[in-house]
């Protein structure tokens, strides 16, 4: 998995590009799949985020399975494909696990990169965009391994 202070490799998936997302401000790139339990706990947390920040989930799966994904689980941010056999994103990444989450800065250079679910890495991003992603009342894990 890359690490913080990495340039990010550049992503140009279907229409979607990482370079002209940027222009914007920081993308949080969110790696999943839909049948990860990790990923169904930590989706919905991310989509909180995503109307403050740019958060772009990439999908290990298909278009189907993953418009299902993002239906159950109230996930509206955009979603882009990382199919298989290739998963040349999630390569270029270097992932072996989801989900994976990079924080990419204007400049190119990754400042956070977290795998599974972390309770802390949330709260930072929350804080960074001004969201809270954790409400009163839930019961949230501090750690889940992806």
């Amino acid at each position: 998995m890359l690490a913080e202070g990495t340039i990010a490799p550049d992503l140009n998936i279907g229409e979607w590009s990482l370079a002209a997302s940027l222009k914007k401000g920081p993308v949080l790139l969110a790696f999943f799949k839909i049948a990860c339990p990790t990923c169904q706990l930590t989706m919905p947390f991310l989509e909180r985020l995503a109307g403050a920040a740019q958060v772009v989930a990439i999908s290990q799966d298909d278009r189907s399975g993953t418009d299902q994904f993002r239906k159950r689980f109230h996930v509206a941010m955009p979603a882009v494909l990382d199919g298989g056999p290739v998963y040349a994103a999630s390569n270029l990444y270097g992932i072996r696990n989801v989900p994976s989450l990079f924080l990419v800065e204007p400049d190119g250079k990754i400042s956070m990169a977290s795998t599974g679910f972390s309770k802390a890495h949330l709260e930072q991003l929350g804080e960074r965009f001004g969201v809270p992603v954790f409400h009163a009342g839930e019961d949230i894990p501090v750690f889940r391994p992806g």
